[in-house]
């Protein structure tokens, strides 16, 4: 790269980046739109409170459906593909005004999902493409950084400007934060990156040898119980705590408390946690923690204990997740794309999987929190054969497709 290029890339990098950042937020916007007035979603559209969980947990399922296409998308049409994925997202924001009938959300809501896996997987190749070398890491925590502003927005817009019958307040209000940095974000792409050797999508043959790999399996399925428990409070807290009166927007507070505590665990314990080589205590830790919480929340009648355990299961579930992805990526060496990718499937696998245990019982809220913490405890056998990333693979390479 010349130093023309280089300076090109520090001077327009960012503003890519930006745009593409404020496009995550927008997704998980749209996302969460109805999990934390799904009560009043329902009673608007005249539906039970299992088809309104469909509205979020189209989600997961159209990701796992479509990760690897939108991977194979990406490397081959880079920037166009992307610009349409935000369009997309978009679109989506905009068809939900329709009409006020839950046919009209489902639309637009499967038109975001499918985009979601093109968007979220741009991130490391447009960093890539767009910023200098020294600056990537960065890029990259920016970008990511998206998606947890767009869920506190979520969670904050629905409860105080979607409650009480005014549920087209906020989706005129999310489309326009959907329609925006789309329209930004296409006018950024225009001009070309510098090109790089980053992948976005998975490479078979590396998935099938990482796969074979216990320690890869191990952490997949961590991340499938964690994320799938994250996800199945996200969209099934409001109704399963609306019986013991807790109105909606307490419902959105306690969300909101879980999902801050949780960025604030992400500023510190991941890094404290690879530098001391302490994945295996640390999963063990949010297994027990995951599992306690919820049972406190099924338990308690009390709002105030109910908001501790939030706040302590955010601290620990949140930050598991980019523990994970680092702990991966290091046991991959020069796969991190691709095994980074499988793990993002999981979480979603297992939040789909999870939601939808919580839908059969979510008239049910006691079962229903007491399933999550039966299912965390599934987690323990996993984080006791955790074993450091570096030990599983020394060097930092793959092992042969022939370990286990």
């Amino acid at each position: 790269m010349t130093p023309r290029q280089g300076n090109s890339m520090k001077s327009g990098g960012w503003s890519v980046i930006a745009a593409y950042a404020l496009v995550c937020a927008a997704t998980q916007i749209l996302w969460l739109t109805y999990a934390a007035i799904t009560t009043e979603t329902a009673r608007r559209y005249g539906v039970s409170v299992s088809a309104v969980g469909w509205l979020a947990e189209i989600f997961p399922l159209l990701y796992v459906a479509l990760a690897i296409p939108a991977g194979i998308l990406l490397d081959r049409w880079f920037r166009p593909a992307l610009a349409a994925g935000g369009a997309l997202v978009a679109v989506g924001g905009l068809v939900r005004l329709g009409g006020e009938t839950f046919a009209w959300a489902m639309a637009g809501q499967v038109m975001v999902a499918v985009a979601q896996p093109i968007v979220l997987s741009a991130v490391s190749k447009l960093a890539s493409e767009y910023l200098p070398a020294d600056q990537r890491a960065t890029g990259i925590a920016v970008g990511s950084a998206g998606n947890f502003v767009g869920m506190l927005m979520a969670l904050l817009l629905g409860p105080t400007l979607g409650a009480h019958g005014q549920l087209e307040r906020v989706l005129v209000l999310e489309a326009a934060l959907a329609v925006i940095p789309a329209v930004a974000l296409a006018i950024v792409l225009r001009r070309p990156g510098h090109k790089s050797e980053e992948h976005a999508a998975i490479e078979g043959s590396a998935a099938r040898a990482l796969w074979k790999l216990l320690p890869m399996r191990t952490l997949c399925g961590l991340v499938f119980l964690g994320f799938g428990i994250f996800v199945a409070l996200a969209t099934w807290l409001q109704t399963l705590l609306h019986p013991s009166g807790v109105s909606e927007t307490a419902a959105g507070a306690l969300l909101v408390g879980m999902v801050i505590a949780g960025i604030l665990g992400c500023a510190f314990l991941p890094p404290l946690v690879a530098r001391n080589r302490a994945e295996r205590g640390f999963m063990r830790a949010t297994v027990l923690v995951a599992c306690l919480g919820c049972v406190v929340l099924g338990a308690t009648p009390w709002l105030g204990v109910r908001a501790l355990a939030l706040v302590v299961m955010g601290v620990v579930l949140l930050p598991a997740l980019p523990v994970i992805l680092t702990a991966a990526e290091q046991l991959a060496g020069a796969a991190a794309g691709t095994a980074g990718a499988i793990v993002w499937m999981a979480g979603n696998l297992g939040g789909l999987a999870i939601a939808l245990i919580v839908q059969i019982l979510v008239h049910h809220p006691l079962a229903a929190f007491l399933a999550m913490g039966a299912v965390a405890l599934l987690g323990l056998p996993l984080a006791a054969r955790l074993t450091s990333p570096a030990a599983a693979a020394p060097g930092g390479e793959p092992a042969t497709a022939g370990a286990s």
